[in-house]
């Protein structure tokens, strides 16, 4: 499997890319960002940051509102940030925001018509750090994941699930137990099917019981945002992370909301609490 170069620009001595490649993992054409640091292009192993994105978004959010390509340069990171979701004419989708194409919840769908192709815990977890891995120079044993709501979600749940593939997690406004919230049970009811039991593995709350985390986390939510109370309720996580001895660090900030300006705000923490504990 190969990758294509949709895209290069010069950023901060290193070079933001776009890629484009087949995903056996979904089925579809795949598009992901890829920043690289002055010490991947001249081949140097680096550390890895995979940045998943929240509803509605594209790699194209975090590469361009975020922010992000100065403080990967500083630190020698690279950062992958791949789509939300497949996409194409015969894939899936709904009209509203909230399921379908562009809200993938990182998980793998087991339910028609959602099921050849929402694959998305399969592709980020898999195929995605496989053919990074194979094509640029990350350092496999310092890999780091994080996100922004619905991936928030996705770099709690993922890893959780494959502490051996991530070193460091943290998050932004995370969807902490989407089993438990409007956004989560729509998706999993139409993803995963009404059987509840079936959910539980992709929730951080029963994740943090069941799998539990050897290391520590990072959590940053806005005061003032609008999804707070209904959907994100990030007291319910730090009760089920002191329940499991897990040590979670949440920050509320007060004032901030849910957008790229809260995450730009806040993401050189980020960046410095990743590669302290991906080069340490």
């Amino acid at each position: 499997m190969t990758l294509d170069l949709v895209s290069s620009t010069r950023a901060f001595g290193g070079e933001q890319r776009v890629y484009r490649h087949a995903s056996a993992a979904t089925g579809t054409d795949m598009e992901f960002a890829a920043f690289l640091p002055a010490e991947a292009r001249r081949g140097e192993a680096c550390p890895t940051l995979v940045w998943l994105s929240g509803l509605t978004c594209t790699w194209e959010n975090a590469t361009t509102k975020a922010g992000y390509q100065r403080l990967a340069a500083e630190f020698g990171m690279i950062v992958l940030a791949p789509d939300t979701s497949p996409r194409g004419a015969d894939v899936a989708n709904d009209e509203a925001y909230d399921l379908g194409q562009g809200a993938g919840f990182y998980i793998d769908a087991s339910q028609a018509p959602w099921a050849p192709h929402f694959r998305m815990e399969s592709y980020v977890a898999g195929e995605l750090l496989e053919l990074a891995a194979a094509e640029l120079p990350v350092w496999e044993e310092a890999i780091g994941i994080s996100g922004h709501s619905m991936g928030g979600h996705g770099a709690l749940t993922l890893a959780m699930k494959h502490p051996e593939l991530f070193r460091s997690v943290s998050a932004f406004a995370p969807i902490v137990n989407p089993a438990a919230c409007p956004w989560g049970e729509k998706a999993f009811t139409a993803y995963l099917g009404s059987d509840r039991a079936a959910w539980a593995d992709h929730d951080a709350c029963h994740l943090a019981g069941t799998r539990g985390w050897e290391r520590d986390i990072l959590i940053d939510q806005g005061g003032a945002d609008g999804f707070l109370e209904e959907q994100l309720r990030p007291w319910v996580f730090d009760t089920a992370c002191r329940n499991a001895g897990i040590d979670l660090t949440l920050r509320m900030q007060g004032g901030y909301d849910h957008s790229y300006y809260f995450i730009a705000s806040f993401l050189a923490d980020h960046f410095a609490w990743h590669a302290e504990r991906l080069t340490g």
